[in-house]
Order: C-alpha cells, then structure tokens, then sequence
C-alpha cells in the first residue's frame, strides 16, 4: 500500500486527509479480489484513473480558489488597481528591456548557421603607426587571404555603396555594398526571386547587375513581380535587374537598399596600403574559430616578411560576426536591462508589502476558515492563487506596456548591425514574460502567505487592530528599506549618466552647428568623373546660393563631421621620416574655398585653400592643431612639407581642432585639401553642401533644391538636415537611455515612497490604541506626529546608507560611460540623499497627521 498511498499524493492534501483513508481501503479491496496475472492491469489503470482523478480535483479546487479570488478583488478595488499596476510597471520595464538585449545581443542573425560566419579584418595592434588593431583590408591582401587560407568554405568582401538611382520616379539616393562573389554564399541566404552574382558578373568589364532588397523593390517598384531583367541607371550607368532578397534580410547594415557586384579593375591589387574592403567568409565544418584566427595570423605573417615595407607589424585575424558590437553599444543595452531588473525588483518588494498587508487584514477570516477545517496547505494555496491571479494581470499590463516601448528604444540598436532597428515581440519574449510573471506571482506571494499562515491559531479570531505589530513589521520594514536601497541605487545612475550626457554635450566639437543646413548632391559616376563638370557644377550651386537671402557662406566638403570621420592615409611628415606601415593616419577632407569659416572653424595660422590652388600649382594642404601638435610642436609648420595620399603636399595654413567622429572622440588630425587638386579617389569628390544663413536657414531648403535641379535635373538632393540635428544624433543612443534610466528612477521613487506611505499608514492604523494612550498620558500632537515621521527616516536613512553603498559599485560598473565623471561624484550623490528623504517626508507626512487627529478617548474604547 506504500506505493498507492504515494500515488494519493497527486491529490491535494485537503483532499487526501478527507479521502485518503476510504481510497486505500477501496483499492485494497479491488486489490485482493484480481487474480495475481491481472494485478499488473490493475496498477496501470489505477495510476491513470489517479492521475485523471487528481487533476479534476485540482482544476475543481483552483476553479473554487479563482471564484474566491475574484469575489475578495471586487471587495478592494483599489487595493487590486494598485497591485496589478505596480506588478505592470515592473514586468514590462523588464520585458522591454529584454526584448532589445535579445534583439541585439542574443538572437541569432538571419542567416544560415549564423555562427559559422566571421569577419576578416587586417591586425593593427602591432603596427605603432595605427589607432586600433581591426581595419579594413587591401583588394591585394584579399586575394592572398583567399588563395592561402584552407579554414573557410566561402570567403568574399564587401565595401559600402552609396549611388544615384534614375529612372524609377524622382532621382533618389540608395545606400547598399559592393560584393564579390563569395559573399551572399558564405551568409548562406537565397534570394527570394532570381539569383545573386556569379563569377562573370565579378569580373573587370561585365555588364552591372543589381540584386534589390525586398524594402526596395516592395517600395519604389510596387512589388513587381516582373522587376527581374528590368534595366535601371545607378550612377549614370545601366544595370540589370538579377534578383531580390528575402524581406527582412540585411547586409552589411540595416540601411543597405541594393548589391552590386564589385568588380575590382587589375590596378586595384597594386597598392597593399589601399584599405577598403571587408572581408566576410564562413568557416567549414568542424574549423574553430580559434583554428580560423591561427591560420589567418600565420598567413599574415608571411605576408609582412613578403612585403615589409608595406605590411611591417600587420598581421590578420577573425572575428565572429554575431555579436560583433562595440562595447559602448552593448554597455548601454546592459544598463538598461540592469536597470528595469532594479524596477522589477522594486515592484516586486512592494507587491509583496501590499500582499503581506492585506494578509494581516485577513487574520480573522483565515483563522475561521482554519477553525472551520481548512489546513494551511488549503490557505496557502488560495493565497498564491490570489497572486498569481494578480500578477498574470499585471503580466498582461506589463507586455502590452513593453510593446509601445519598444519603438522609442530604437536609436539603442547601433546602425552598423544587419538587423531590424524596432525588436519584435515574439513567442520567446512572451514566455521570457510568462516566466517573470509566474516567478512573480509565486516568489513574492508566497512569503506573504506563509508569514501569516505560519503563526494562525485560534488567538487569530481574537485579535483586535494591534494584531500585526512587533516582528510582523519588521518584514515590511525590510522590504521598503530595500525599495528604497534599490531606488537610491537607480537615482545616483541616472544622475551619473545625465552628468555624463552634459558634459558631452558641453564638448566644443570645433565647428558652430547653430544656423547651418546640409545636403548631399551624389555627383554620380561617370557623368562628374572629370573635374572641370565637377567645378562647374560646384561653382553654379556656390554662386546662386550665396544669393539667397541670409545667406552668410557655403561651402563643399568631401565629408560631413561627425556624420562620416573621413578617410585616413598615412603621413610622413618633413624632418620626421617613418617606414610605410609604421606612419601615422590622419583624416582626408576636399573642401572649396570659405568651407571653414561657413563652418565656424577658426584658422589659426596662414590662408584657407583659394580658387588659385589649381593642379598646375603646388599641392597644398590646412592642416588641423592636433596635426601640428603631433609633427612641429613648438616650430611654425607654414611652408612645411609632408607625403599625403601619394603626394607631396605643402602646408599653407592651421584650422582649429575638429572632432569629426564624435564629442566623445578626441580630435584626430586632419588635412584640407583644395577641390580643385587631384582627389586620391572619387570617394573624395566633394559631395556634401553647408549653408549658413543669419535666419530661418531650413527654410532655404525648397530654394535649394531648385538651384541644383537647374544645374541638374538628375541629381539628386538627400540627407537635407541641420548640423545641429547631425550633432544632437551623436549622442541620441544616450540621450534614450538617459530618458528611460530617468523614466525607472521616477517609477521606483514612486514606489518607494508609496511603500513608505503604506507601512506608516499601516502602522498607524495598528497603533491607534497605542497613539490613543500616549496623547491621554499627555503626548502632544507634535510628539506624535514626529515619532510617525521619525519611524519613516529611520526606514530611508537604512535604505539610503545601503543604496549609497550599492550605487558607488554601480557607477564603478559604470565608468566607461561616464566620460570621466566620477562614479563617487558628490554633487549626484547630495541631489539623490536629499531626494530620498523630501520622499520620505511627503510620503510619511499623511500617516503623521493622520496620527496626530486620533481621538483618544474612542482609541482607547475600540478593540
């Protein structure tokens, strides 16, 4: 019988100590009347008649404690809105903040065997003469890797694309990539329609060919489902149409449109320093990624003793392309999921003291019920229905809360990953929710129940309003000295990630961006490949849009600050002579006359590039401060000469410091080069038009739109922003975290202090007796009211003394975003101390008064 008696566990207990008996009975009876061949018949159907039987019986009990549960909800509306909204606020923060941890670090790529795909990169870190190990690669490097390596099934490369699309509706700009022929293979994605690129599409004079995405091809040509074969002008040349990728399909960024294929020409494998394209391969069954990296340094080993001088100190390595995020991305996803996992936490202590509150409330009822035959199993049971009934509604809050969160979280999504910028919520998110919810309902129903459960007696239909003092309170004291050690803990992170963002943003970034429109003219290819349509074109905008009205200077530049760094060539300067792969970089703009001084960007020293720095005279060059700080320092650098892209270039003047990749970049050297003098490539062609104008400047915009269609029916005008905008989105990923950092603080001060509120008033409501004698024994209303208001410090100053502890090991973890304020900064840590207790006091302030009004005389005659 042991074993059918263990079987009976399957009931509930209630149900076993009121049957259990007379069910062992029974089926010892049945037990004795089987012949011995059938027992084994007799067992199996036992147990499934046992396990079917115990099932109705708990869905019949859980039926019975949800009717219950609804009927003692209805009784306390208030006590059930402010349960299931507080139980919202801290599982949809949490989802949320999941949802884009998992978005953008977690999920897998959409790709084949996302993990088998890596990323090659040329290996710097040895090489004195380059800031940061991982760059791109030389077409030449390329084709060595390609033909020495064995660990990889496919290996392609890829280079940004930016081109002129003519012929479907207005001339729009599309952003894509150069491919070669390996690379859609090694990400292992077919088109949805079509093919991709073959061997003779790559090569040097084939017809171009374009593969679409499924964003471009639903949005410009309406889905067509005849787009393939069709003929389209990108950059004033024809491709044909081959295929179209599946939707949802990125590569290498979210904001790629179209692939071409590269084609390199035979003069692109001469020049070992010429750095542009990215690698891309997949590693073949069974290779390491760790095997991969070992193969790829030694073949770049051999390389640098093939060609020393270009290749000294430059090896190769290999990177896994999912999770490839810089840590300034990844620590601002942590910080926020750190921080919503505070905001649960939060929420959680507080529905357990408004769970243990009520419970308190329910002494009497639950000792009747005990009286009247209920066991404490019974009783804890429907007390974890109760919150798991609340926390599944706050659950449901919770998700939808987090789902029209989501899109104000997308500048958290870096533009560099092929994903989606707005996460969706799908069903691993929705069981990521479900298992907060439950863990919830149940970690913090439980202990409310069984703090109650645990001490029930008969002393319970007894008790009067003291029942719930003495260690009953210490519970909830301890809870809202953690709510409150937790919001310390969020204010003082939000305070240093606001002083951050602050300071920042009182970074000088060596240009005035106020009253400054932008705008890209493409200059397609070949139509602009000659210098003198080019400069005709420059010199028909310039002059007309110095006409416009408030207009005070324009100008042209190959790139716009901050938008894109420039690209970098190595320097050797005069008097500082250096091997080839030992140089230092700098930063390499075309500019026409008057761009600084449009900018804001002081000279310093000497002239600005002129309309007289033609290619017959002297290649002439302005450098920045950093530039000279870094090669004369102390010596007067006008006159003086230095090897720049291949060309000996004289410095004719000093521009201001200009910090082109970011406020929180140091500025990096940087070299100004007149439009009019051969560009290294058409990469460098002035593209990008400033405007600044002493009035409304975006209202200049339709005029200047018209002024190039004039000079240029088919060019198009894009990217039309204000460089305060441009500069603003530098620091827009921290500016969202700073508002939803700012948004759970405020949501756990809240709670905190209504967790304050709760226990005074709470414990006013049990000490009204207590209160009743005081004031008869001759306690004033100032005494009473500043012992309610003393319990509440005593509360914040232990949750505060506890939190100021965890918050300076917070902004420890904190520190590489802090941009050099200090994890210990006094004034943040002051702000959130006063903070805490002016919360304390309003929140104790009522409960005080409250006190203060109990009438003696009926306290003391109540029981």
């Amino acid at each position: 019988m042991k074993l059918y008696r263990a079987l009976l566990h399957a009931y509930p207990a209630s149900f076993r100590a009121e049957y259990g008996e007379e069910m062992c009975a029974i089926f010892a009876r049945r037990r004795r009347e089987t012949a011995a061949a059938l027992v084994p018949l007799l067992w199996i159907a036992t147990v499934f008649e046992t396990l079917g039987n115990a099932i109705a019986v708990h869905l019949d009990v859980l039926w019975q404690d949800l009717r219950y549960a609804a009927r003692s909800f209805r009784r306390v509306p208030g006590f059930t809105a402010t349960a299931i909204a507080v139980a919202a606020l801290g599982i949809g923060a949490t989802t949320a903040a999941f949802t884009m941890v998992d978005h953008v670090l977690i999920r897998p790529l959409g790709y084949a065997d996302p993990d088998r795909i890596v990323e090659l990169y040329e290996d710097h870190s040895s090489s004195a003469g380059k800031n940061g190990a991982e760059w791109d690669a030389a077409p030449a490097q390329f084709r060595d890797w390609k033909s020495m390596s064995t660990s990889f099934e496919h290996m392609g490369v890829h280079r940004s694309l930016s081109t002129s699309l003519i012929g479907a509706g207005e001339p729009q700009l599309v952003n894509g990539a150069s491919l070669t022929v390996d690379v859609f293979p090694a990400l292992g994605v077919k088109p949805a329609l079509g093919r991709y690129f073959s061997a003779e599409d790559d090569r040097e004079g084939a017809t171009g060919t374009v593969v679409l995405s499924d964003e471009l091809w639903q949005g410009t040509f309406g889905g067509d489902p005849a787009i393939l074969g069709r003929k389209l002008i990108l950059d004033d040349g024809p491709y044909t149409v081959i295929g179209v990728m599946p939707k949802n399909f990125y590569f290498p960024n979210r904001d790629s449109r179209l692939w071409t294929a590269m084609r390199f020409r035979a003069d692109a494998f001469e020049d070992r320093t010429d750095t542009y394209v990215y690698g891309i391969a997949r590693l073949k069954p069974g290779v390491s990624l760790e095997q991969a990296r070992a193969e790829m340094r030694k073949i770049g080993a051999q390389l640098a003793h093939q060609y020393p001088q270009e290749l000294s100190g430059v090896s190769a390595t290999v990177v896994q392309l999912q999770g490839n995020i810089n840590e300034q991305s990844k620590m601002l996803l942590l910080v926020l999921l750190g921080a919503a996992l505070c905001v649960l936490l939060i929420a959680c202590t507080n529905l357990a003291n408004l769970l243990l509150a009520r419970a308190m409330t329910r002494r009497r009822e639950l000792a009747v019920r005990a009286a009247m035959g209920a066991g404490s199993e019974r009783l804890v049971r429907q007390m974890l229905t109760e919150s798991l009934l609340l926390s599944i509604a706050g659950g449901a809050l919770g998700v939808f809360l987090a789902v029209a969160a989501l899109p104000m979280l997308t500048k958290l999504v870096p533009m560099y990953l092929p994903i989606a910028d707005v996460a969706r919520v799908d069903l691993r998110v929705l069981l990521f929710a479900l298992a907060i919810t439950l863990a919830t309902g149940v970690g913090f129903g439980v202990l409310p129940a069984l703090r109650v459960i645990g001490g029930r007696d008969s002393s319970g239909l007894r008790e009067n309003s003291r029942a719930g003092g003495g260690r009953r309170e210490r519970l909830r004291s301890t809870l809202v000295i953690a709510e409150v050690a937790l919001s310390v803990v969020l204010l003082v992170s939000c305070g240093l990630m606001i002083r951050a963002l602050w300071k920042i943003q009182a970074v000088d970034p060596g240009f005035r961006s106020e009253n400054i429109l932008t705008l890209r003219t493409p200059l397609p290819m070949p139509k602009y490949e000659k210098s003198a349509t080019r400069e005709q074109f420059y010199q028909n905008i310039l002059a007309q849009a110095r006409r416009l009205p408030g207009v005070t200077g324009v100008g042209y530049t190959s790139f716009l600050p901050i938008v894109v760094g420039g690209g970098v060539w190595p320097v050797e300067a005069e008097g500082h002579p250096e091997p080839l792969s030992s140089r230092q970089t700098a930063s390499a703009r075309f500019v026409t006359p008057g761009f600084l001084s449009t900018m804001g960007t002081p000279l310093h020293a000497g002239r600005d590039v002129s309309e007289s720095d033609v290619p017959g005279s002297p290649s002439v060059a302005v450098v920045s401060e950093s530039f000279v700080r870094r090669y004369w320092a102390g010596e007067n650098p006008l006159g003086r000469h230095f090897m720049f892209g291949n060309t000996d270039r004289m410095v004719v003047g000093v521009a201001g410091d200009v910090r082109v990749r970011g406020l929180e970049r140091i500025p990096e050297p940087q070299v100004y080069m007149p439009y009019r003098q051969p560009q290294m490539s058409s990469w460098y062609v002035p593209k990008d038009l400033v405007v600044r104008a002493s009035g409304d400047v975006a209202a200049l915009a339709p005029a200047l739109r018209r002024i190039i269609h004039e000079a240029d029916p088919g060019q198009p005008v894009v990217n039309v922003r204000l460089l305060s905008d441009i500069v603003d989105s530098s620091t827009a990923p921290r500016r969202v975290q700073v508002d939803v950092l700012g948004a759970f603080a405020a949501i756990a001060f809240l709670l905190a202090a209504i967790g304050i509120h709760g226990l005074l008033a709470f414990a006013v409501s049990n000490r009204t007796q207590e209160i009743g004698v005081r004031m008869a024994l001759g306690a004033g209303g100032g005494d009473i009211l500043s012992m309610i208001l003393r319990d509440g410090v005593l509360l914040a100053l232990a949750g505060i003394s506890i939190g100021v502890v965890l918050a300076y090991g917070s902004g420890r973890a904190l520190q590489a975003l802090l941009a050099g304020v200090p994890p210990s900064d006094t004034l943040t840590f002051a702000s959130v101390i006063a903070l805490c207790l002016l919360m304390t006091f309003a929140g104790s302030l009522i409960p005080a008064v409250r006190a203060v009004r109990i009438d003696p005389v009926r306290a003391i005659r109540t029981e």
